[in-house]
């Protein structure tokens, strides 16, 4: 079993609210997990309006397919992320028994 992680830091520099921040990591996180049928959450910077950090998980019986995954998702955000700019990101693939 291989688990793919992405870890991806956005930042919004129009928004001006949470409120605003919750809209904008609500309409990345219902696309990509409906369009790439993985888990997608904030995980840091709850707190921050201008910033966020969302993770992304996938898990496949091939780490080339795990990466291959969340590299689609990567582009898809890149492409699709409106008002964010892509500050970092990182993939990382586990191997589990």
């Amino acid at each position: 079993m291989n688990i793919g992680a992405l870890v991806v830091r956005l930042r919004l520099p129009e928004n001006h609210s949470l409120k605003g921040k919750r809209k904008v990591v609500k309409s990345i996180t219902s696309q990509v997990s409906n369009r790439f049928n993985v888990s997608i959450a904030e995980i840091d910077d709850h707190d921050l309006w201008q910033v966020t950090t969302l993770g992304v998980s996938c898990v496949s019986n091939d780490s080339r397919h795990a990466n291959e995954i969340l590299s689609h998702v990567m582009d898809f955000i890149e492409a699709n992320r409106g008002d964010a700019e892509i500050l970092d990101y990182e993939i990382e693939i586990l191997h589990a028994l």
